[in-house]
Parts: C-alpha cells; sequence; structure tokens
C-alpha cells in the first residue's frame, strides 16, 4: 500500500520503553514491522530508561544520568522513534531542559529532540504513510494519551491509519482526551484521584459498546486494562501498533496466555 522510492532508508533507532520490553515486547516487535514497511533500517541500540519516573520525582540528578546514556545510544541514528507518547515527550520536550545547564550537552539534547518521534505520528508526518495491509473484525475505540496528545500533537495520526485496517470500525470515546488517572508516579502519589479517574474512564469506555480499547502509550493501558478486568469488562485493550501491524497473536495487556475472553 505504500512506497517510498523517493526517500532514502533513514536509520532508525527504537527506543523500545521499559514498560514495553518488561511487560508487553510484542509491542516493540510491532513497532519494528511498521517502520520497516515504511521503508526504514531499524536499530535497538542497548539503552536505559528515559528518566521520565525520576523527572517528574523531582530527582534532577538521575535524570541527568539517564538523559545523557540516552543520547549516547542513539546519537548514530537519523531518527530516534517510541512506542510512546510520554518518553518520546520526554526526549523533546524536556532533555533540553534538564541539560541546560552543560550546554555541550544541552546541545546533544537539542539534537536528539528534533529527531524524536512517537511511533504513529512518525509514520504518517515523516515517512508519509497513508494506510497498512492489516485486519481486525470489530469495534474499536481510542484513548489519546497525554503526553502524546498535548506535547508531540497526536490525534489525527492513528485515527487515519486505523482507517485501513479492514474490518475494523472507530467508535469515538467520550472525554477522548480526559487523563485517564495514570500519569506516571500521578497516579502512586495519588491514588484515590487516580482511581476516580479510571473509573469514569472505563464507564465511558463501556458507553461506546466497543470490543476492543487501543491507546499508544503502555501505561495508559495498563491502568484501564486493569480496571476494565476488576470491573469484569469484556472490553480488550491492545496497543494500537499492534493493530496496524497485524499482529494480535499475544493476548489482550491484562489476560494470560490461553486465558478465554469472555
Amino acid at each position: 500500500m505504500n512506497s517510498f522510492p523517493e526517500k532514502p532508508r533513514p536509520r532508525v533507532g527504537l527506543l523500545v520503553t521499559c514498560l514495553v520490553d518488561l511487560f508487553r515486547p510484542s509491542v516493540g516487535f510491532s513497532a519494528v514491522k511498521l517502520l520497516e514497511d515504511a521503508g526504514c533500517d531499524v536499530v535497538v541500540p542497548e539503552q536505559t530508561c528515559c528518566g521520565q519516573p525520576a523527572w517528574n520525582s523531582g530527582d534532577r540528578a538521575d535524570t541527568v544520568a539517564l538523559a545523557k546514556a540516552v543520547i549516547q545510544a542513539f546519537e548514530g541514528c537519523d531518527y530516534v522513534v517510541a512506542p510512546s507518547g510520554s518518553c518520546a515527550g520526554m526526549l523533546r520536550k524536556h532533555y533540553p531542559e534538564a541539560l541546560a545547564d552543560e550546554p555541550d550537552w544541552a546541545q546533544r539534547a537539542h539534537f536528539l529532540a528534533r529527531r524524536t518521534h512517537e511511533l504513529v505520528s512518525f509514520l504518517v508526518d515523516v515517512r508519509g504513510m497513508r494506510g497498512v495491509q492489516a485486519s481486525y473484525p470489530g469495534t474499536v475505540t481510542y484513548h489519546d494519551s497525554c503526553s502524546g496528545l498535548r506535547e508531540l500533537g497526536v490525534k489525527a495520526q492513528p485515527r487515519e491509519l486505523l482507517a485501513s485496517v479492514k474490518g475494523l470500525s472507530l467508535t469515538e470515546l467520550p472525554e477522548a482526551e480526559v487523563c485517564c488517572g495514570f500519569g506516571g508516579t500521578f497516579c502512586v502519589k495519588y491514588p484515590d484521584i487516580s482511581a476516580k479517574m479510571v473509573s469514569d474512564k472505563a464507564a465511558h469506555i463501556t458507553s461506546t459498546g466497543a470490543d476492543t480499547l487501543l491507546a499508544g502509550d503502555m501505561g495508559c493501558l495498563m491502568n484501564m486494562a486493569g480496571r476494565l478486568q476488576r470491573l469484569g469488562s469484556p472490553v480488550k485493550v491492545r496497543h494500537v501498533a499492534e493493530v496496524l501491524a497485524g499482529d494480535i497473536s499475544a493476548p489482550p495487556i491484562g489476560q494470560g496466555e490461553g486465558e478465554i475472553t469472555r
């Protein structure tokens, strides 16, 4: 469906993210497939956490150390792409701020920031992808994660690609742009508020009648999947990259291998 004869094959470094690495490796493999389909050569440098939890907690020293490690790991790449708006936002928006007191590192941070993108926005906005060869029978609804939406402008891009998925019908989520209550360390600092927010989100998800919830950030997805599971909801939860790549072999988020989906 997509061809890129006029564009050279860029070297794209995949920032896997901690949650994908530890809880949902299938998202990383789906991201690689999508990037290769978009005419990219994908590399996965040895990497650490991007430092976002430390940054959100006011731990500047660890944030700076982690940021420097990530900058060094990806300096040989034409682009850095993450299947997460929050991690991509950390590199683009907060690394330059965190390293502002060190001119050499600040310059390197700005250079990295200009080359960093969230996965789906990179496919659409940078590589010009307009559709995918995938199918997903059913009705889905989509949650816009806070960092991807507000820091990176990710809104129309996933919907454009989802429109090309055969058999998929998208029903918009009421208050889709409202936080799910995860917010990184927010859910730890303010658990009661977080629980109320994710309960409200679960009610909106249920109201759509969709059988699947999609989003682009694992933190949001795990938070919402956990609440839906505790409520006994049959809604399946997946990262958007899995559906776009046509790989739904892994069980939905929050369900174990072999668990029967109600």
